[in-house]
């Protein structure tokens, strides 16, 4: 039940920022703004994943393209989702050249197909997290799982979008998904019961 309620905000969400996005390719300048606030969230976050302390000027540099560029766009609202982080992840990889550092993230070398709905459990748990404490454990992943992960779950794209903004073929990147998901999980449930562990010998304590 709860994972058709989330579908169908997804679609909610999804269908507002689609017909945002369709007005203010007729100038509608309010539009482009609430395009703005529904999408920037995860951009932002994305980008913090692959340039760090950088993520604001990279992602202002984005929304500049974006802006430019908004006339050429064609779909919907997950669309419209799909295309915006392909422009902030190539705008990301040009400033990390610049800099000759390495991503954040770093790049796959596979690709990503839906994830097993098994692990949306880890999703889930991610998105109960501070931004900031979500991508410090993401950050803990190897590179090539890493990225996946920021477009799964911070970005919100499903598999094919993840491909198509890659850049590659949709099929082998569904290891890596699963593998990100999975350690994150077993780390998330580690948290909790050293929390409570501790908790319990604290409490213990007070009463001696």
């Amino acid at each position: 039940m709860a994972k058709v309620e989330e579908q169908r905000r997804g679609q909610v969400y999804d269908a507002e920022l689609g017909a945002a996005v369709e007005r203010a390719q007729q100038g509608d300048e309010e539009a482009f703004a609430a395009a703005y606030r529904l999408t920037h969230p995860g951009l932002l976050g994305y980008l913090r994943g692959m340039v760090g302390d950088d993520a604001e000027d990279v992602a202002s540099d984005a929304w500049l393209e974006i802006a430019r560029d908004l006339w050429r766009f064609r779909g919907d609202g997950a669309g419209f989702r799909g295309w915006t982080a392909t422009i902030a992840r190539n705008q990301a990889l040009d400033h990390l050249r610049k800099q000759k550092r390495r991503p954040g993230t770093a790049l796959l070398e596979q690709d990503m197909l839906e994830l097993p709905g098994g692990h949306d459990t880890a999703a889930s748990a991610l998105e109960t997290l501070s931004t900031q404490e979500a991508l410090e454990l993401i950050a803990t992943l190897p590179r090539e799982q890493a990225e996946a992960v920021l477009l799964r779950v911070v970005v919100g794209l499903d598999g094919p979008a993840t491909a198509r903004v890659l850049g590659k073929r949709v099929g082998a990147v569904r290891t890596s998904a699963y593998r990100g998901l999975k350690r994150l999980g077993e780390q998330l449930t580690g948290n909790r019961v050293l929390g409570a562990s501790r908790g319990r010998r604290s409490g213990r304590g007070d009463e001696a």
